[in-house]
């Protein structure tokens, strides 16, 4: 008799538990993604293997019941090509949530969904990533400290709202964030703003899909997004892809404004690549890109210190694979 009782015991504890594992859920994720290139910034070339932003994370939900679910994201970046981790290690994401049918609040560390309402939405060919990344998009939001909230979706539309503390004792600003998201169909707007301080950026976008073909961009308006006390300036992105069975072709071209207060700091990119598909979660790829500078601009996608009017160009091959 007892050995029955504690044999009952063990299966509640175990069907307990079960019940429990049914309720909540952690995910492990992540994407290694590297490129072999022949880099040339000005007269200087350089060949080499080259980290995409690679990463992995963990990320979770528990149903807490009545429709109210509480989540969490941890990010972490690592150098594919060497190995080494992100020296803030969940420097990428670090977040707990609320969620409801009131909507999404977050607290902790994200990228703005700013940036991911405009410059990586149309990023279609390595996802904003490596050499062929956004050179121009002005990136003004801070991602820590962060207090958050994303509206339900109304009839395609999708609001979030942000707000990240400076938390410094004297002379710190709040830094603001807005982003909207607003689907049709076969075609897909958005809007972002960041503000902080005297620096501030405003874009809108639209991707549009027809058949084997999508064509999308943006135009952004800054304020001192790239350096300090340079003024305003309007930049554009446009981007197309063709998909063809496993393959998908893929063209794009920026061009950056000059700012008000720095002569010459215009600038053109464009990009043309190729992916091929081997899974849903593997492929090859290949791209060129070049960013072209005026005398007075020195934009570049290779991590180094760039002479104004020097131009950066690459030629790469690459393998991303998503887990």
């Amino acid at each position: 008799m007892q050995k029955t009782n504690r044999l009952a015991l063990a299966v509640l504890a175990l069907l307990g538990s079960t019940a429990a594992f049914a309720q909540s859920s952690v995910t492990l994720y992540g994407r290694v993604n590297t490129t072999v290139e022949r880099q040339e910034v000005g007269n200087v070339k350089t060949t080499g293997l080259f980290n995409n932003a690679s990463r992995f994370g963990f990320k979770g939900t528990e149903d807490l019941g009545g429709g109210l679910k509480a989540g969490f994201q941890l990010e972490s970046g690592f150098n594919s090509d060497t190995g080494a981790s992100a020296t803030t290690f969940f420097g990428r994401q670090s977040e707990v949530n609320l969620s409801g049918g009131f909507g999404t609040v977050r607290l902790g560390n994200f990228i703005a969904e700013s940036y991911f309402a405009i410059a990586d939405y149309v990023s279609m060919h390595n996802h904003e990533t490596g050499s062929s990344s956004d050179a121009f998009y002005a990136y003004v939001m801070p991602g820590a400290n962060k207090i958050a909230y994303r509206t339900p979706t109304f009839g395609g539309l999708t609001v979030d709202a942000a707000v990240a503390l400076h938390e410094q004792a004297v002379g710190g600003k709040n830094a603001y964030d807005l982003a909207a998201n607003y689907n049709l169909g076969a075609l897909a707007l958005g809007a972002g703003y960041s503000k902080q301080g005297d620096v501030n950026q405003f874009a809108v976008r639209a991707l549009y899909t027809f058949g084997a073909f999508t064509v999308g961009g943006y135009v952004q308006r800054d304020e001192n997004g790239h350096s300090w006390a340079s003024g305003k300036r309007n930049s554009f992105r446009l981007a197309g892809a063709y998909n063809l069975g496993a393959s998908e072709f893929h063209v794009n071209v920026g061009r950056a404004g000059e700012y008000k207060n720095t002569p010459d700091s215009d600038a053109t990119q464009y990009t043309l690549g190729y992916n091929y598909n081997l899974s849903k979660r593997t492929k090859v790829y290949g791209y060129y890109t070049r960013v072209s500078n005026s005398s007075g601009a020195r934009y570049t996608l290779n991590n180094a210190a760039t002479p104004s009017g020097s131009d950066f160009s690459s030629v790469a091959v690459g393998v991303r694979h998503n887990f």
